[in-house]
């Protein structure tokens, strides 16, 4: 649950990066395509898009996210959880338990909230491909954690296709398809509590 915290961690701000002072013209545009993608994701008619990722075997997971702004849900075979902010509740599926969090308390999730990530750390550059067009992030000397990020976008929709990120020695591709922005209701991101009258209920707000 937590790599799978972190790697969505990971996606959302590989997809929203901030601008960096003295930027070349490649980096300009790479910055400038982020956030046509960022604005598309996260804006305010909401979006879907299916995730898939493997880590060389040894954790292998893949799911659903809906966002819209700061509010959000996703669905796993373990998980869902659901995030209006002003609550978030995740429920575990096996054990039929609901833990209840306020939407913005670090207690949700320790250590995703870990996971700082500092704009002006990186470098960045674009390349055009057959494929689509590759953002690159490398780390600068000295700066831990994400040695570098690799986000794929479709050359017509600017939709993100995959993200390939290197921490320590380790590499992993999350895998994004079925994208789809608009029309998300803020009552999807609102936990149904009458559907799951049965579950065990743990408030930690």
């Amino acid at each position: 649950m937590k790599r799978l915290f972190v790697l969505i961690g990971i996606l959302w701000v590989a997809i929203g990066l901030s601008a960096q002072e003295h930027e070349t013209p490649n980096a300009q545009q790479a910055r400038r395509m982020f956030m046509e993608t960022y604005n598309m994701i996260f804006g305010d008619t909401g979006s879907q898009l299916r995730y898939k990722v493997n880590i060389i075997g040894i954790y292998k997971t893949e799911g659903t996210i809906w966002t819209k702004g700061k509010k959000s849900k996703f669905i796993d075979e373990k998980y869902i959880a659901w995030n209006d902010d002003v609550t978030y509740y995740r429920l575990e599926r096996k054990k039929n338990r609901v833990t209840i969090y306020d939407a913005h308390s670090e207690e949700r999730d320790k250590y995703a909230t870990k996971f700082k990530f500092v704009p002006e750390n990186y470098t960045y550059s674009i390349k055009d491909s057959d494929k689509g067009y590759y953002i690159t992030l490398k780390a600068k000397k000295g700066v831990k954690g994400i040695k570098e990020a690799r986000c794929l976008l479709d050359k017509k929709t600017r939709y993100p296709i995959s993200v390939r990120i290197k921490l320590g020695i380790f590499h992993t591709t999350i895998k994004i398809s079925d994208v789809r922005v608009g029309e998300i209701h803020d009552s999807f991101f609102k936990f149904p509590r009458e559907q799951y009258p049965n579950c065990e209920y743990v408030d930690k707000r």
